[in-house]
């Protein structure tokens, strides 16, 4: 049996240097020719959100994932396939307890304190469920914040394959091919975030060779003068050195002992990530300046997604009672 193995991005900003180098550069690499990618759009409206700019994002990250190498039949856009998903999640909610989905850790942490919290934070684990099962993953990488609702969607699987018939492959949370751990240039503290509101330490796909250079330029270091790979004691340097090796090809090790200064190591890693991003950024520009090519990709990914759980789907409907 063929193992598909599902992974999911989120247009909740722009694509950045961290989700190039962290996950989708891995995805090109290491991924095998049934793996399946999807720019989950519907999971980024359980907050406020500006339906325009979510609509924008969903299309450009379509594209950076394209542009980057991933095969196109390999790609989808998660909206695309709302009515299947919706009638899929109904047949999970009915399948699903309130105890299962109130006990999920990131709606008590996203839900904590608001007033008014959407039902969809909610139920947005019965989602990701559906996302899985319709497609008969095997594998999800997910990190430990998200390896909660992978069980969820086991736990869901085997109760409907017991209580109605076998249907869903049963799902198994992997540790997922990662890259480099990129931090923000102005605080390396924190995760570099698409979703981050300030830019200035963000490094966009799509930013242009000047603008990446300014801001690791501008990039946090720390009092000494000579690059040394220390990520607890010196976090900022530390972070350069492994976006460095990340492009080059390298370890943060060998980086720091090849520059001798904080100045020589910024234009290296500068010129490292311009020179890795160019062809992903150019590529990317030529697909949204054709948006007839686009939409071609778009609904032929849609149109195979669709028939690889059309028959599941059907099937769950047949054996839960409505078709």
């Amino acid at each position: 049996m063929t193992s598909i193995r599902l992974s999911g991005i989120t247009p909740s900003g722009h694509a950045q240097l961290g989700n190039y180098l962290g996950a989708v550069s891995r995805w090109v690499t290491d991924g095998g020719p049934d793996d399946l990618y999807f720019i989950s759009d519907l999971h980024a409206m359980t907050t406020t959100h500006n339906p325009a700019g979510l609509r924008s994002r969903a299309t450009e990250m379509l594209a950076v994932l394209v542009a980057a190498g991933i095969p196109p039949e390999n790609v989808f856009v998660q909206s695309d396939l709302a009515r299947e998903l919706g009638a899929l999640t109904w047949i999970l909610e009915c399948t699903c307890s309130y105890g299962e989905a109130a006990r999920m850790i990131q709606f008590k942490e996203k839900a904590a304190g608001q007033a008014g919290v959407r039902l969809s934070l909610l139920t947005y684990p019965v989602l990701m469920a559906a996302d899985i099962l319709l497609q008969g993953a095997s594998e999800v990488p997910v990190g430990e914040d998200q390896s909660q609702h992978v069980e969820l969607a086991r736990a869901l699987a085997r109760r409907f394959n017991s209580t109605y018939g076998e249907v869903f492959t049963v799902p198994r949370a992997v540790l997922p091919i990662t890259g480099a751990r990129v931090r923000d240039l102005a605080d390396p503290t924190r995760k570099m975030s698409k979703s981050n509101r300030d830019a200035v330490g963000v490094v966009f796909v799509l930013d242009e060779p000047d603008l990446i250079r300014r801001k690791i330029r501008r990039a946090v270091t720390d009092t000494q003068s000579t690059p040394a790979y220390e990520p607890e004691e010196r976090p900022g340097v530390s972070n350069l050195l492994e976006i460095l090796a990340a492009c080059t090809g390298t370890t943060p090790q060998e980086a720091a002992g090849e520059h001798a200064s904080y100045g020589a190591l910024k234009e290296a890693t500068a010129d490292a990530v311009i020179e890795t991003l160019r062809p992903v950024r150019e590529r990317t520009r030529e697909l949204l300046t054709d948006p007839g090519e686009l939409e071609r990709i778009r609904k032929a990914g849609a149109s195979r997604a669709a028939q690889r759980g059309e028959h599941r789907l059907q099937s769950a409907l047949r054996l839960i009672g409505a078709a």
